[in-house]
């Protein structure tokens, strides 16, 4: 999570140091391959870039700023994890595994994933749709979904809303902290920490428990 400030700082930079083209022409891309790094290999906080790149997004003359992170954080979101799906589903088919069904393995405990099973029994896609809204939630969701033999094309109709609904809440999150400073570093800084106190609280909640 400390990487949160650096990667956010390289995907937006302060216009006051480069015209908007010029921002916006390196920006999006950028925040594009995060995301999409970040969908296939979870370490990236994802989350505090999206956050981050609403509020400068907020803070720019150039019209649909605000949409634009909303489309490229969903967009990138949703080829990353399609992209993690097929691997998982090709590790499932191959006598050896995968690294990747391995890496999603590691990732989600055992607990976890008996209950993202049930849950994914009872509920179906409005389980994969919540779990990207809960920090962590992803991983032991999809693993379900492939321990279940979901096929792809009914993983990515589920999958899709989750994305957007990703992208809609850690875009607000960043207007929120945007909303509350006047300049953008300031509430870039925001963003980051009320992310990293939502991806916090789950943590904290366990070890209550």
């Amino acid at each position: 999570m400390a990487l949160a400030p650096l990667l956010a700082a390289s995907a937006v930079t302060p216009a006051s140091v480069v015209p908007a083209s010029t921002q916006q022409a390196i920006g999006y891309p950028t925040l594009f391959l995060l995301v999409l790094a970040g969908a296939l290999v979870p370490v990236i906080p994802t989350g505090a870039l999206v956050s981050s790149a609403a509020v400068v997004a907020m803070h720019r003359t150039a019209p649909f700023s605000l949409a634009m992170v909303f489309v490229t954080a969903s967009v990138a979101a949703f080829l990353g994890d399609a992209a993690l799906y097929w691997l998982g589903r090709r590790g499932l088919k191959s006598k050896n595994g995968s690294r990747w069904l391995k890496g999603l393995r590691s990732r989600a405990p055992e607990d976890r994933l008996e209950q993202a099973q049930e849950k994914l029994a009872a509920h179906g896609v409005a389980v994969l749709v919540l779990s990207r809204l809960v920090p962590a939630g992803r991983i032991p969701v999809m693993l379900a979904c492939l321990l279940a033999e979901w096929p792809m094309r009914r993983f990515a109709r589920g999958n899709f809303p989750a994305c957007l609904a990703w992208a809609v809440t850690y875009q607000l999150i960043g207007i929120l902290g945007g909303a509350l400073f006047d300049e953008p570093w300031e509430g870039v800084v925001a963003a980051i920490g009320l992310t990293l106190v939502i991806s916090a609280v789950p943590a904290v909640v366990r070890r209550v428990r």
